[in-house]
């Protein structure tokens, strides 16, 4: 089995090699590294062509969507997943463990296919130091009405098989991978595939601050989305729980 591993980057010079250390660390051999680049001015290519396991493709795009379907067009491995510039896998045998489990889950099943690995993300600060874990936990048994909840599986720990994984949405600016995410597990389903809970941290998320205007973007764009998979009056309700759920914390 082989996995891919997207790193979408622009004048990353700052986090990438954190993220190359981190694949080129891995006890698994069977990994492909492919850094698509948005044509960086500053020392990104520098740094990703001294890891020789990296796969480097640099030209100018029409944003990060555009560049992460860059990536899946060019994606040989039989699950993928997207690596941000300054992301990690969180241990050395991360990939091994994933394979470990797809292998084992296989066999108990009957070799039936897997569409989407995922699994537990961490947290951690410049220094890659644990901060906390992310406030939404992916369920046990998840499915692509799991979404209703918010963002459960982080990007970084969302494995997907490469013969359902379907382009990005262009028409999404920031909540895109939200909208992706849904439609890959519905084509799972479709296709009588399982999903595999990995019970483990996959992923070693970088906090990085958002900017207000982007993050209400974001949150309008995904009220948007569940509208779409879900329905209007259930999004709206759902809505309203967050709310009321969020005052009660407070």
């Amino acid at each position: 089995m082989k996995f891919s591993i997207i790193t979408v980057t622009y004048n990353a010079e700052a986090t990438l090699e954190r993220t190359l250390e981190s694949v080129a660390q891995q006890t698994y051999p069977d990994i492909e590294h492919l850094i698509i680049d948005g044509a960086s001015k500053d020392k990104t290519l520098e740094i990703a062509r001294r890891y020789p396991h990296a796969h480097v493709v640099s030209e100018p795009d029409k944003g990060l969507y555009d560049a992460m379907n860059k990536g899946l067009q060019r994606a040989t491995g039989d699950y993928l997943c997207f690596l941000n510039a300054g992301d990690q896998l969180h241990s050395k045998d991360t990939l091994a463990h994933i394979a470990l489990c797809v292998s084992k889950a296989s066999t108990e099943s009957n070799d039936s296919q897997i569409s989407v690995l995922y699994g537990d993300t961490h947290i951690v600060d410049a220094q890659g130091h644990f901060l906390r874990n992310r406030r939404l936990t992916p369920p046990e048994h998840l499915t692509w009405r799991s979404f209703k909840d918010g963002m459960l599986v982080c990007h970084q720990a969302f494995y997907i098989n490469r013969h359902i994984a379907l382009p990005y949405d262009l028409n999404y600016r920031f909540s895109a991978d939200f909208d992706w995410c849904i439609r890959c597990l519905k084509e799972g389903e479709l296709r009588g595939m399982q999903n595999l809970y990995i019970h483990e941290p996959l992923a070693d998320y970088l906090a990085e601050g958002m900017t207000t205007a982007n993050h209400q973007a974001s949150l309008r764009e995904r009220f948007k989305i569940m509208a779409k998979h879900y329905g209007l009056l259930p999004t709206i309700g759902q809505h309203i729980w967050f709310i009321f759920r969020v005052l009660v914390k407070k």
